[in-house]
């Protein structure tokens, strides 16, 4: 085999209370094809900016091989994501994800994916996007030693996530630059406490449990203040009824629901709160995770 096209999905990680712990895949994808070639680097799909060796599709696909004393060969990546750049959707993860299974499976799968875990890991320095990215579904995460560990959670079949998008990113190293370097003891027990009952309102489908476990004094507080429209939009989704939160560091904010007619409501009312345009996108949960797409080869 030398040419692979690997399928990632979009990832939504904190849920509220679980900062750098919780995540979950969302079907929405990435497909990256990794083609072996004579030449040198070559990448398309995406801008200019990111067709160099700093790419990190390409950056994972060379450290899975050195990792397994593997010959850097030419390659060709090919990307089409279609999970928006720095908008808290585990764009990065994807692309990472991709690259460390596109070199394991062109050198026959030696690495396990506990094994990719670990390398990708390592580049991005918390495991809450990539292990779902990776196992699909709910998972909670950390890092033991330098190493990530993972475990998975059931979900409720009736849940359903309505990413609201906006037309602005918002670069993870600037949300993370407006988080205290030390929090309050009471903070700290209130996320805790708060992120095991999400969990748990997660299994069960209990939509009050969730709306008022989906409480955060960690990272939202500070992060809103980043995104135009936060508090008009959690305003107008309070009273529905979803739970409520940032998906990962933002800009997207998040709505968890069983109401199959929350889109439509929202929609009503969205453009007479915002200032900026917020972009609907009605997600479902990805059991599968990461994979390689074989109609594709």
């Amino acid at each position: 085999m030398n040419k692979v096209t690997i399928r990632v999905p979009a990832t939504t990680a904190n849920l509220g209370p679980g900062f750098d712990a919780f995540g979950c895949a969302l079907s929405l994808y990435t497909d990256v094809t990794f083609e072996e070639t004579d030449a040198g680097l070559e990448i398309t799909g995406c801008p200019e900016e990111f067709t160099g060796p700093d790419n990190l599709a390409y950056v994972a696909y060379c450290a899975v091989l050195a990792s397994m004393s593997e010959e850097l060969r030419g390659v060709k990546i090919h990307i089409d994501a279609r999970i928006p750049v720095c908008r808290g959707l585990g764009s990065s993860a994807a692309l990472l994800v991709a690259g460390a299974m596109g070199a394991n499976a062109l050198r026959g799968n030696k690495l396990s994916t506990q094994g990719l875990l670990n390398i990708t890991n390592a580049m991005e320095g918390h495991p809450d996007n990539l292990a779902p990215a990776f196992y699909g579904g709910l998972t909670a995460s950390m890092v033991d030693n330098g190493l990530p560990v993972c475990v998975s959670f059931p979900l409720h079949p009736e849940w359903e996530f309505l990413a609201l998008v906006p037309d602005f990113d918002l670069p993870t190293p600037k949300a993370r630059a407006v988080l205290p370097d030390q929090v309050s003891r009471a903070d700290a027990i209130y996320n805790i406490s708060h992120g095991a009952l999400v969990l748990k309102a997660l299994e069960l489908g209990d939509e009050k449990l969730l709306r008022n476990a989906m409480q955060d004094r960690l990272h939202q507080n500070y992060r809103k203040s980043l995104i135009p429209d936060f508090e008009a939009i959690e305003a107008l989704v309070r009273p529905t009824g979803a739970g409520f939160c940032l998906s990962g560091a933002g800009p997207t904010v998040l709505c968890v629901t069983r109401d199959k007619d929350l889109e439509q409501k929202l929609a009503q009312k969205l453009d007479t709160v915002t200032t900026a345009h917020w972009q609907m996108l009605p997600l479902f949960v990805e059991f599968q995770g990461a994979h390689v797409v074989p109609d594709l080869q």
